[in-house]
């Protein structure tokens, strides 16, 4: 049995070298006090009720050990490193590494001018310079999506504008071949 001689503290536990409240290094106690009973710690009296108010007195700290800058002598016996300092308050987490989407730039472009030359197009022939535009980007987009699909997106933009630019060719040769089937329908009817 070993005891503290701080706060004489009694542990039974033969591997322990140090108080587990104050620190203090046990000493062995001898195997005659095993039968005697532990010692009665007495509690300090309580204050004097004098006329009817009850006063209270400030509770004394507790000693401090006698031994603080003296070695134990036992293992890790120097003083204690000096711990992590403690940041104040909770930070947050870290944001997540921002994640690149695919590239389809050319995708919306070819969409857009594809859309240019349907609805504005017709307007002084702005359609024979966007369509064809619209068609070479779109097919170009396609190709880089077969070829690196993890790296280039945007295929529905991409048929939209081959499409768009499409209808607008389609539409030039079918008023190319009406507006020629109304000059000869109206060459022939005029003999």
């Amino acid at each position: 049995m070993k005891r503290c001689p701080t706060c004489n503290r009694t542990f039974e536990e033969d591997w322990l070298a140090f108080c587990t409240q104050d620190g203090t290094t046990l000493i062995e106690e001898p195997d005659a006090k095993k039968d005697e009973p532990p010692a009665t710690i007495l509690a300090p009296p309580p204050p004097p009720v004098g006329s009817g108010q009850f006063q209270s007195q400030p509770i004394p700290p507790p000693p401090a050990p006698s031994n603080l800058g003296q070695p134990s002598g036992g293992l890790g016996s120097g003083p204690f490193p000096p711990g992590q300092q403690m940041q104040p308050g909770w930070q947050p987490p870290p944001p997540p590494p921002y994640a690149q989407g695919p590239k389809q730039g050319l995708a919306i472009a070819s969409m857009i001018c594809g859309i240019f030359s349907v609805t504005f197009g017709w307007c002084c022939y702005a359609g024979m310079l966007s369509a064809p535009a619209a068609i070479g980007m779109g097919i170009y987009q396609l190709v880089q999506i077969k070829n690196k699909p993890e790296e280039t997106g945007g295929k529905p933009f991409a048929v939209v504008g081959i499409v768009t630019g499409s209808v607008y060719f389609v539409g030039l040769i079918l008023i190319v071949i009406l507006y020629g089937a109304a000059i000869l329908m109206g060459g022939l009817s005029g003999r």
